[in-house]
């Protein structure tokens, strides 16, 4: 019997290759977006590719939604095994500068989403005693960086929500949970930047812009190393994840990745090695 893959968020990137790898393995792929009208991308990328994907409508800020295509996919095979929760949006804003509506839509997006879709699969892979959800997070849920406060907010939600699940239902019932902590993959940087600024306008012309200004062109291009990956890279790293028998609770996904997020493990108690690195990240 075939397994089974929920995506979330496959209309671009990460999704698009995940949906393409998971598909070449033999799993029955359903590749889910909020907009289907968004598919021609990945059903090119399909077709390329020769594998057959399942596009099902999903927009992780709808229970109905969520447990309509839940529902869909197990009344045609009884069973989801893996679980990739990929949906997500980006936050370029200071805390001053955020709205309460962008606060809520950012954490409903980010954190909420994860936890309707999660809680939508639970009872099915229960059921089965196996089961596998994993959650596409961030080193920015382990350590905070600059003008993406609510972001790396909801990303540290995930990583608490995901550590907490993994305490009690994996040893009692079977489901694994593991979180993927890329640092950056290619031309999201800036492509959140421009809907940030496109959707919410610029930063006011306040003390705040200058160091943005700052921080905008240090992201420009990949003078620190390999912070920046491309969507397949990263996507490897969650295949060779999803093939392992037993999943690890955290996966960074580079050498950038696992020596920024080292300091959240090193004796550092007022946090200084912390903001040491963080400044010289970003400037």
């Amino acid at each position: 019997m075939k397994r089974v893959a929920l995506i979330t968020g496959t209309s671009t990137g990460l999704g698009i290759s995940l949906s393409i790898k998971l598909a070449s393995m033999d799993f029955v792929v359903y590749a889910t977006m909020r907009d289907t009208n968004k598919k021609s991308e990945l059903l090119a990328a399909a077709e390329k590719a020769n594998v057959s994907i399942n596009i099902l409508p999903l927009d992780v800020q709808s229970n109905e939604s969520v447990n309509r295509a839940v529902a869909r996919i197990i009344d045609s095979h009884g069973q989801i095994d893996v679980l990739i929760n990929n949906a997500g949006a980006g936050c370029v804003r200071t805390t001053e500068h955020a709205s309460e509506d962008e606060v809520k839509w950012v954490m409903d997006v980010n954190f909420h989403g994860v936890v309707r879709c999660t809680k939508a699969v639970l009872p099915h892979m229960r059921s089965a005693g196996q089961g596998k959800v994993i959650n596409i997070s961030s080193v920015g849920g382990l350590v905070g960086q600059p003008f993406s406060d609510i972001y790396c907010a909801a990303k540290f939600a995930v990583e608490g929500y995901t550590e907490s699940l993994a305490s009690y239902i994996t040893p009692n019932f079977g489901i694994q949970f593991c979180c993927i902590e890329p640092g950056g993959i290619s031309t999201e940087f800036a492509n959140n930047v421009v809907a940030q600024i496109q959707s919410n306008g610029p930063l006011p012309d306040d003390e705040y812009k200058a160091v943005f200004e700052k921080f905008l062109a240090s992201g420009a291009g990949n003078e620190r190393g390999n912070l920046y990956q491309t969507a397949d890279e990263v996507a490897d790293v969650v295949i060779n994840v999803v093939k392992e028998d037993t999943m690890p609770l955290r996966r960074r996904t580079s050498e950038w990745a696992e020596t920024f997020c080292s300091l959240k493990t090193q004796a550092d108690p007022d946090g200084l090695k912390q903001v040491a690195l963080v400044k010289r990240t970003f400037g």
